[in-house]
């Protein structure tokens, strides 16, 4: 996301004929963009994107679980 961000600066930059970035050739300003999109094809052929969706849906379900039991009363345990 951070590449992207950087790409869409770059562009901004060179579009306004901002100092260093005018002088660049439009390759140099717009290479954040194929970085992205190769990072995003590499995460989605991987598996990382379904993973930390997952992940994500863990996370709420067991926030969703434990705050539905606290609501009942039935907090973690403690040791006698």
């Amino acid at each position: 996301m951070y590449v992207l961000l950087l790409g869409l600066l770059l562009t901004a930059l060179k579009y306004l004929e901002v100092d260093p970035v005018a002088q660049w050739a439009w390759w140099w300003v717009l290479s954040p963009f194929a970085v992205t999109a190769v990072w995003w094809a590499w995460s989605d052929a991987s598996g990382r994107t379904k993973r930390k969706a997952m992940e994500k849906m863990d996370r709420r379900k067991a926030e969703r679980l434990q705050k539905q039991k606290e609501a009942l009363g039935m907090g973690p345990r403690r040791r006698r």
